[in-house]
């Protein structure tokens, strides 16, 4: 694709309405991806259930969005 239909291309994609331009950018994420991994999908659905069995026993260390951010700050810093 040559630079004037890729400039054409994302202007008229920049005029879409928000939510159609978060399901594009996702589709073309998603095709940047390589294949699914069906291990890693199932190791995610093990964890995933893990932790709401946790929230639902009352047993998951939970922290607030405060504590949340403090601590993400002081990994990678003040950048956001």
């Amino acid at each position: 694709m040559d630079s004037k239909t890729f400039n054409k291309l994302r202007s008229e994609v920049l005029t879409l309405p928000e939510a159609e331009r978060a399901e594009l950018a996702h589709e073309l994420i998603k095709s940047l991806n390589a294949p699914e991994d069906q291990n890693v999908m199932k190791a995610w659905d093990r964890e995933i259930l893990r932790r709401l069995a946790e929230l639902e026993a009352g047993t998951a260390n939970l922290i607030d969005r405060t504590e949340f951010r403090r601590r993400l700050q002081g990994r990678i810093g003040n950048k956001f």
